[in-house]
């Protein structure tokens, strides 16, 4: 029984999609002015983690993640790149697919744009004006959050809270416009030399927290399965996409709310952010990072605990994963010597079957990743000691490299068997076996030293030296 965190609850919920075995997921995208940083990366990855092992669940995920292509941040970097707001945007989202597709993160069903929906956006603000959930003022439209009762349930906020924050703003020129400090935009007037729209209120542009209600809505329908997001975009963001969206169709926009945690950098483990300027963008550490290995970090903790980036963790990263894929290897390398079945079998394959249970049931108590992933540890551990036997089955290891490959790939790991040696390093492998035998000790350091500076590393197993790809 699959339970997930609802955030507006606050509670550990069962899950009931509202379609048997279909899933209609909305998770909010990057804002494109910037390439992404580690912290976006972290949002992005745990949701794909959430969505491959509901589709491991046997779900039909419809997967929506918006981008953000007009924005202030896209005006300011249109205007210091000297070109348009969609040539940024469309320069951001080719670099958001190559370095997501890098994280082997699957692509959504469907990444809506806001400049591709804005009649949509249009009709949407002008419901909620008709219901009087919205005001037009002098080019702006705003939503009069008074009107709208449960304000502020997401976040767990109160109203008088609210009012005092808002107090802080009462010099802005917007906040003149307003009817009430709480209020927010929907739609803003244009400014010179800015992208806009017609619209019935003048020309302008839409806010940004309409345009997720209007994606969701359109694509999803008025009530959807799950809706995720940074934790820091609970308030106001989230708490706003309720209050619109449910003014205008009267019914639950969300049945879950899912948020993922911070990525810290420091020794303060403070929150890494292009606002604090601490953030490292993706592009810049795959350089130096292989995807497989930062995939790996983000991917198994906890979503919704902070992760805290440093170098001692990616290396701690990269020594467990090649612990998951040399345990791998290590099973189908023997599957050339195996034989078709082996009396004790049956019970071999409980042990790994009771492994794939216990996988499922951490993952079912709200993706419990990093209890998953002990898991996995323990079931690469056992398919070692397996593969180190004298003798072993066809039946078992390809049974369990199934359970192992399906269980891994819930993470975005990528298992492959290695390909063969060219006939110069076979012989050279073949030269160091001799060498050993003849207790020529220096010439078989040699050749493993020089194996080791071409990029293959020597395994001596007590079935033969294996080898690997560093």
């Amino acid at each position: 029984m699959l339970k997930i965190y609802n955030t507006l609850t606050r509670e550990k919920e069962e899950f009931q999609p509202i379609q048997k075995n279909k899933v209609g997921m909305y998770v909010c995208g990057p804002t494109v002015y910037n390439y992404i940083h580690i912290g976006n990366a972290r949002s992005t990855v745990a949701f794909d983690t959430v969505r491959r092992y509901l589709e491991y669940r046997g779900y039909d995920v419809n997967f929506v993640s918006n981008f953000t292509d007009v924005d202030d941040k896209i005006i300011r970097a249109a205007k210091e790149m000297g070109i348009s707001a969609k040539e940024v945007a469309e320069k951001f989202i080719a670099a958001f697919y190559e370095d997501t597709a890098a994280l082997h993160v699957e692509k959504a069903t469907l990444n809506p744009r806001v400049m591709e929906n804005i009649p949509d956006i249009i009709a949407f603000i002008g419901d909620l004006i008709d219901k009087g959930y919205a005001y037009a003022a002098d080019g702006d439209v705003y939503y009069r959050t008074g009107k709208f009762k449960d304000y502020g349930k997401l976040s767990d906020q109160s109203i008088k809270d609210l009012i005092v924050g808002a107090s802080e703003r009462l010099d802005s020129e917007e906040n003149i416009k307003k009817e009430d400090q709480l209020d927010f935009a929907l739609w803003k007037e244009a400014k010179p030399d800015e992208v806009s729209w017609e619209s019935p209120w003048g020309p302008g542009r839409p806010g940004w927290h309409i345009e997720c209600s209007v994606m969701a809505t359109k694509y999803l329908g008025d009530t959807i399965d799950i809706h995720g997001g940074g934790h820091d975009l609970t308030f106001p963001h989230h708490e706003n996409e309720i209050a619109q969206s449910e003014a205008k169709t009267g019914k639950t926009f969300a049945n879950y709310w899912m948020h993922n945690g911070f990525v810290t950098i420091g020794e303060d483990a403070e929150k890494m952010s292009k606002s604090l300027g601490n953030f490292v963008t993706v592009h810049d550490i795959l350089k130096e990072v292989d995807p497989q290995v930062l995939r790996f970090f983000l991917g198994t903790a906890h979503y919704r605990r902070p992760v805290k980036y440093s170098d001692k963790a990616i290396e701690e990263a990269k020594i467990n994963l090649d612990k998951v894929k040399i345990a791998y290897q290590n099973a189908h390398y023997r599957l050339q010597d195996a034989v078709a079945a082996l009396p004790d079998d049956a019970e071999k394959l409980v042990l790994f079957q009771n492994l794939q249970q216990q996988f499922v049931a951490e993952m079912d108590d709200d993706f419990q990743a990093d209890n998953a992933m002990s898991v996995v540890y323990q079931f690469a551990k056992e398919l070692n000691i397996y593969a180190e036997g004298e003798a072993v089955s066809e039946a078992v290891i390809n049974e369990a490299l199934v359970l192992y490959k399906a269980m891994v790939g819930v993470f975005g790991v990528v298992l492959e068997e290695e390909s063969l040696l060219d006939d110069d390093i076979q012989t050279l492998i073949d030269e160091r076996t001799q060498a050993r035998k003849d207790k020529n000790f220096a010439r078989s350091d040699e050749i493993r030293d020089y194996l080791k500076d071409q990029g293959i590393i020597l395994d001596d197993t007590s079935q033969g030296t294996r080898w690997r790809r560093a």
